[in-house]
């Protein structure tokens, strides 16, 4: 749990937003960024001798899961979602940074890791885990339906990862450490109907992760990813038999079946770990199926 400091700013934070929202009422603007400017001062006071994680679209399933996981493991850690009620209830559970943004905005994203970077001095940890699941039949799929999931889905990693290479390669000292975990999906490489926006921005996560292992390497940062295969994210009690039964691992799998691995790649010895892809699964994408 967050200590009594962060627990009183999500407080403060909630009277300052409902005073907002009236005066929006009345056609005016009030910021809201006290908050966020508050945490990073906080942050600021804190980061050393830390390891420093950023977690994207970290407010809840996996990407929850992940903040949480690194929280507990010590690592001081920041996570941006655009879901704000969410973000600020996950920020007061572990006590992670809290950064309001929509990944599919370029400036946004941006805005948000130099703000990181001016309060950390860096960023040794990034995990690009923010995505949608949007699926509808092709011919129901505009152009833009297409263009929007990988706006949210695809972009957004090659967005972080370049700025975090373009803020390494003005660093003096120069950072020896340095991680990226892209979250991928088995359907990166099987698909259903219906699949196309979303198997075509995990099949891109897929192969940008080996190009930005080689691209970052002059960096001292490693690139993986990680395919999840089928994470429940809420009311794991309420599945079926079969729904665990049918997995050779016997279960569905859990958030912190995901987060476990992010943690494992970041361990200073696992360095030679790189420009893989690690599918997590419980041994599905192994079994052959036939319909008799």
């Amino acid at each position: 749990m967050a200590d009594n400091y962060i627990e009183k700013q999500y407080e403060e934070y909630q009277a300052r937003k409902a005073a907002w929202e009236r005066e929006r009422k009345l056609g005016k603007k009030k910021s809201t960024t006290s908050y966020v400017n508050k945490l990073e001062r906080e942050m600021t006071d804190t980061t050393h001798g830390k390891k420093r994680a950023f977690v994207t679209g970290g407010a809840a399933g996996i990407g929850r899961a992940i903040v949480q996981a690194f929280c507990q493991a010590g690592y001081l850690v920041a996570f941006c979602d655009k879901d704000e009620a969410a973000g600020y209830q996950t920020s007061q559970d572990t006590g992670a940074a809290f950064y309001p943004v929509d990944v599919s905005n370029k400036e946004e994203l941006e805005k948000c890791m130099q703000q990181i970077f001016a309060s950390w001095g860096d960023i040794d940890v990034l995990v690009n885990n923010v995505g949608v699941s949007e699926f509808s039949p092709i011919t129901e799929t505009s152009v833009e339906d297409f263009d929007r999931i990988l706006s949210i889905n695809l972009r957004p990693v090659f967005i972080t990862s370049r700025l975090l290479a373009l803020h390494r390669q003005g660093q003096e000292p120069r950072n020896t450490y340095g991680r990226i975990i892209n979250i991928c999906s088995t359907r990166y490489l099987m698909s259903e109907p219906g699949s196309e926006g979303y198997a075509a921005s995990k099949g891109g996560i897929y192969s940008l992760t080996h190009a930005l292992a080689l691209s970052l390497s002059d960096w001292c940062i490693t690139v993986n990813s990680i395919a999840p295969g089928w994470i429940q994210n809420c009311d794991y009690e309420k599945l079926r038999s079969e729904d665990h039964i049918q997995h050779p691992s016997g279960r569905v799998g859990k958030p912190e079946d995901i987060a476990r691995m992010c943690l494992f790649l970041c361990q200073d010895e696992n360095d030679f770990i790189n420009g893989e892809n690690i599918t997590i699964d419980g041994g599905m994408t192994k079994k052959m199926i036939y319909v008799e």
